[in-house]
């Protein structure tokens, strides 16, 4: 696909400064830029690169001033950042805007799809399924009976999407994600065996949410899961049964949430953290990564370390952790002296 700089400034509402019938098929960073390559420019830092890009096309802020002479052509917007964000999204839809059911796949009798659906080869829709109007469903993916998945969400290859799980509008589900699996439900008998606990739940999961490569997200075992209105979850994450996830939280790759366990709105989690069972996580919690969560915590915490504490109060001690060997040699110093004292 070619666009042409006064194409683009269309789509951002910017003003064109050099020749607007100049085109662009490609998306490239700013010190790499190669004819016929679109970059930006948002960081200063990076401003020395605006005068040797080879770049086509750059976006930069309206208020840019150039102190040497450039060759690319500008495109003058009110935030370059936003602005070039704005068009990956364009360039992203355009490049999935697939339609049309391939084959082989199966579609139960009783299922129901809206327009401008995309259903790749080897995909599988179950009994009672209902799927709104421009679903991209890529190829070999598995979507069980009872399910329903709004409008405008994609599902990339291999995702599968068990039971009577839910999904709102514009909902990403990456590649090799699992929803709806058996949350880890046991029950201890006296012989020193386990008996399965039936999870008889669903998986719910709200508008403009992401979730990445590889997460699962596990069935409740009486009600739902539920993953609130724009969480992003990123790849390889372990939500496990009767979790909910509040709106606008971001959870960071390879972390764990046990059973029961309730987050709030807008939190931040770094990867590889651990969160415990049955626990209340407040609002607008941060924390970071590798951290260990065994407590209930607070709007507004911020923490660290494994068990986790606050992030100020960890950064303090780390002083010590680090100097521990150099304390107790002096500590033993100490002791020998009060010894030879004696």
């Amino acid at each position: 696909m070619k666009f042409t700089a006064a194409q683009i400034a269309g789509i951002l509402e910017g003003d064109v400064e050099g020749d607007t019938e100049a085109e662009v098929s490609t998306l490239s960073k700013i010190e790499e830029g190669t004819q016929g390559s679109l970059t930006f420019l948002a960081n200063p830092k990076y401003t020395s690169y605006l005068y040797t890009t080879e770049a086509t096309i750059t976006i930069v802020d309206k208020k840019f001033k150039a102190e040497q002479e450039f060759s690319t052509t500008l495109i003058r917007v009110d935030d370059a950042y936003k602005a070039f964000t704005k068009l990956l999204e364009y360039y992203n839809k355009v490049k999935l805007s697939k339609e049309g059911i391939e084959q082989p796949t199966f579609i139960s009798e009783s299922a129901i799809y809206g327009e401008g659906i995309y259903l790749g080869a080897f995909s599988y829709l179950g009994e009672n399924v209902k799927i709104g109007d421009n679903v991209k469903i890529y190829p070999n993916v598995y979507i069980g009976d009872n399910v329903t998945i709004g409008d405008d969400c994609v599902i990339f290859a291999g995702a599968k999407i068990y039971s009577e799980s839910i999904l709102g509008n514009h909902v990403s589900i990456h590649s090799g994600a699992i929803l709806g699996a058996d949350g880890f439900g046991y029950r201890p008998e006296e012989n020193g065996e386990y008996v399965k606990v039936p999870q008889t739940g669903n998986v719910i999961i709200e508008d403009h949410v992401d979730v990445g490569a590889g997460t699962t997200i596990d069935r409740a075992t009486l009600g739902s899961t539920i993953i609130r209105r724009g969480v992003k979850l990123d790849n390889q994450i372990q939500i496990a049964h009767n979790v909910e996830i509040g709106e606008h939280t971001a959870i960071a790759a390879q972390s764990g949430v046990a059973g029961s366990t309730k987050i709030g709105k807008n939190c931040v989690i770094g990867g590889q953290v651990g969160v415990a069972g049955h626990l209340k996580i407040g609002d607008r919690v941060k924390i970071q990564a590798q951290s260990g969560i065994g407590r209930n915590i607070k709007d507004d915490e911020v923490l660290q370390g494994s068990p986790a504490f606050g992030y100020g109060d960890w950064n303090k001690s780390y002083v010590h952790f680090k100097n521990l060997p150099k304390i107790v040699r002096e500590l033993n110093n100490l002791s020998k002296g009060e010894s030879h004292d004696k």
